[in-house]
């Protein structure tokens, strides 16, 4: 179908609005906070250009993503929840031999089947750029496989001269934005999908020589780790994204383009050594666990003329809604045998008054990772997160208590066996794997990792 059709995505008889459907960029931050950005209140990491990208665009305080890396970049690209595919860990995941639990087998690849946003879009005629980390498969599993046309697929914040051509390593940052803004000006005749997935601010932290004593120079945030290394490598990020908004703005696409900017889980407080290199607070935990520092993300869209400018909304939002919202804006609809679990954020793009009409929400992380497993509901403002291995319940009731310091499951009983059912039951209907209990259970050994683990 062409782009000037009439979209199946609308009501029969309605024309398609008038000119080409938007141009659509994702771009994906690895390991960043919900604390971390200046728009969202860090005074240490120096960030202009996606503060910048806050001012000129509406900025989320409630989106949120999966726990961890693979099962997020699932729902991305497809729109559905990660626990459909088993992908509730990163690929390929990690295994403890004597925890108490027996955690699932993660599958090694996001399944053919499943349409991508990008699939669909190229069906009506987008140009598919993705450039960065893929992380939901290898050989033949890849961006290219689900519909991206022009892929350069990377990982880490350093690269080799093999990988780049060029006579010495390059900053990773540094060759998205430039690899981004030639597919931007290469395809602005035509309307484009680009995804952009960063290896910032993952571990290893690396950054050049002259952001580290910048950073190392400037009086740290109080309560605040002010890493040096994480700062510069921010700054680089930042730096990418500037450059991916001038190469929108030089082709004169500004008004014809949505940017959204999100990071794939909460930060990473702790690495493996026990180093601490950011912090989630006021927020409650990281990067895989439950509590609202592992899920909980900043997320900005941008699209001057659509979107209000220097707005923020409080309306949760979740990562599965890109694919929907994706897909409305290029004026056609998923595939009926793959209906999405996330909702349009069309709407509330442009109104962010008009939210969506969903109150729950839910997670499944049946792993260890920086927690131990468990599943979350969030219904309207309360969330209740079940624990797994003893089953131990805690309610919080996130407008009064986005810390999630008081745990009201003794005075909210009936609420917190109410929501528990409810998750029980969309366990259930999206066929989510759970762990079961483990022989080899050893109590002194149960925090140790099996063979080739990884905490990451």
């Amino acid at each position: 179908m062409g782009l000037a059709a009439v979209a199946p995505g609308l009501a029969p008889g309605r024309a398609a609005p008038a000119g080409p459907p938007p141009n659509l960029i994702l771009i994906l931050a690895d390991d960043l906070g919900w604390a971390d950005l200046g728009c969202y209140g860090n005074t240490f990491n120096e960030t202009p250009r996606i503060d910048r990208l806050a001012r000129e665009g509406l900025r989320f305080t409630q989106f949120y993503a999966g726990p961890v890396c693979s099962p997020t970049r699932a729902n991305l690209q497809s729109g559905r929840d990660q626990a459909r595919f088993g992908i509730t860990q990163h690929i390929p995941g990690h295994r403890r031999p004597y925890a108490r639990l027996l955690d699932p087998v993660v599958p090694r690849e996001l399944p053919l089947e499943v349409e991508t946003f990008a699939e669909r879009l190229g069906a009506v005629g987008y140009a598919t750029g993705y450039f960065g980390k893929w992380h939901l498969g290898g050989a033949g599993f890849g961006p290219k496989e689900q519909g991206w046309q022009t892929v350069r697929e990377l990982q880490g914040n350093v690269l080799a001269p093999a990988i780049t051509g060029a006579a010495v390593p390059r900053r990773s940052a540094d060759y998205l934005a430039e690899q981004a803004a030639a597919f931007i000006a290469e395809n602005q005749a035509r309307p484009f999908v680009l995804q952009v997935s960063a290896a910032a601010v993952h571990i290893p932290l690396s950054t050049t020589p002259e952001l580290l004593a910048k950073y190392t120079a400037k009086p740290k945030q109080p309560g605040y780790p002010s890493l040096p290394a994480y700062a510069g490598l921010l700054e680089e990020l930042d730096a990418c994204v500037g450059r991916i908004v001038d190469a929108v703005d030089r082709a004169g696409l500004a008004e014809r383009t949505l940017i959204l900017f999100v990071s794939d889980n909460g930060g990473l407080e702790h690495e493996q050594s026990g180093r601490v290199v950011t912090s989630n607070r006021p927020l409650r935990g990281e990067k895989g666990s439950l509590y609202e520092g592992g899920i909980r993300v900043p997320a900005i869209a941008r699209w001057p003329g659509t979107v209000p400018a220097g707005r923020a909304t409080a309306t949760p939002a979740l990562t599965h809604d890109v694919y929907p919202t994706f897909v409305e804006l290029g004026r056609t609809a998923p595939l009926a045998a793959q209906p999405p679990d996330g909702v349009s954020l069309a709407a509330l793009l442009r109104d962010p008054a008009r939210a969506p009409a969903r109150d729950t929400w839910f997670w499944h992380l049946p792993h260890y990772h920086h927690s131990t497993p468990a599943s979350a509901i969030r219904r309207g403002d309360w969330k209740l997160i079940e624990f797994f291995e003893d089953g131990t319940r805690e309610l919080f009731n996130l407008a009064a208590d986005p810390g999630e310091t008081t745990n009201l499951v003794a005075s909210e009983a009936s609420r917190a066996a109410e929501m528990q059912a409810a998750l029980a039951a969309w366990r259930t209907r999206v066929g989510a794997r759970m762990p079961l209990p483990n022989p080899a259970f050893d109590p002194a050994r149960a925090g140790e990792l099996g063979r080739g683990g990884s905490n990451r």
